[in-house]
């Protein structure tokens, strides 16, 4: 396939990507960076002491893939860290392990990283269910707001399953906060945006899933508390509410940050090669 961007500066982006026991969803992943336009990528599977998942560097030889088995379940956070201990690359991309990018999305994000030092797309968020282990989508919606600095410390709107950035902003800004188990990325954000140039592409280019009722965007609201409480202390943010994450979204001053934006999934879904062959 001809990149869009063949005549451009390609720098090495590594992708970090935690996971743990989801090998067929972690599978689509390692699949949807497969057919990425952009060739460039060393990849880091950090597995947070699940099931092995070290098949995956046979089913997919062509990527330049490392997986790291963690010795104990520390959960995201660390593994994300432990990741970003590996990267070789001068760009570093974000993503779960059960979450999709679209075949042009990081030679947009590189395309769009020139006039900047981080860059994050729009999603589109879908239900599923499974038939087998293939996760086909039942319902869909577009998440795209303005980049709002001042309205992102009341509500965060940034994605970070397909954010690039620079890696001076890790060496300046170090690891994640393992204090921040629930507000990670809003935590990271919000240190990114004080000291570099942050910007929004709007196009829906990664996919987000969740299954039920949304369960995995919500959480349980009063485990949640301690550390919204904790990421507004360290970044001065007030009293923040612990709202379902559909609710906040039906919110007036929410609402209103609405953005058009670039929709490019026709909702089929991501065959990996170990559904392809039978695996799961």
């Amino acid at each position: 396939m001809e990149s869009e961007g063949a005549g451009m500066e390609r720098p090495l982006i590594s992708v970090i990507i935690p996971t743990y026991n989801r090998p067929d969803f972690l599978c689509e992943l390692l699949e949807s960076l497969w057919r990425q336009t952009y060739r460039n990528l060393q990849i880091i599977v950090v597995n947070d002491a699940g099931e092995p998942v070290d098949f995956v560097r046979e089913l997919y030889p062509e990527l330049d893939l490392t997986v790291v088995n963690m010795e104990r379940n520390s959960k995201h956070v660390h593994a994300r860290n432990r990741g970003l201990t590996l990267a070789r690359g001068e760009l570093i991309m974000l993503c779960d392990d059960d979450d999709l990018l679209l075949p042009t999305h990081v030679e947009r994000m590189v395309r769009e990283l020139a006039d900047c030092d981080m860059v994050y797309s729009d999603v589109e968020i879908f239900d599923y269910k499974l038939e087998g282990p293939v996760r086909r989508a039942t319902s869909r919606f577009v998440f795209a707001y303005e980049h709002d600095v001042e309205a992102m410390r009341r509500f965060s709107t940034f994605v970070s399953s397909g954010c690039l950035f620079r890696r001076e902003l890790y060496d300046r800004l170090g690891p994640f906060d393992v204090d921040m188990y629930h507000y990670w990325d809003w935590d990271f954000f919000l240190q990114a945006v004080e000291h570099y140039r942050v910007k929004r592409v709007p196009v829906a280019s990664a996919l987000y899933a969740f299954s039920g009722a949304g369960d995995n965007m919500s959480g349980n609201l009063e485990d949640m508390r301690p550390y919204l409480d904790k990421l507004s202390a360290k970044h001065g943010l007030g009293t923040l509410p612990t709202k379902n994450f559909f609710l906040l979204l039906e919110e007036p001053e929410v609402k209103v940050r609405r953005a058009q934006t670039e929709v490019l999934w026709d909702g089929a879904p991501i065959i990996s090669r170990r559904m392809a062959e039978g695996g799961g």
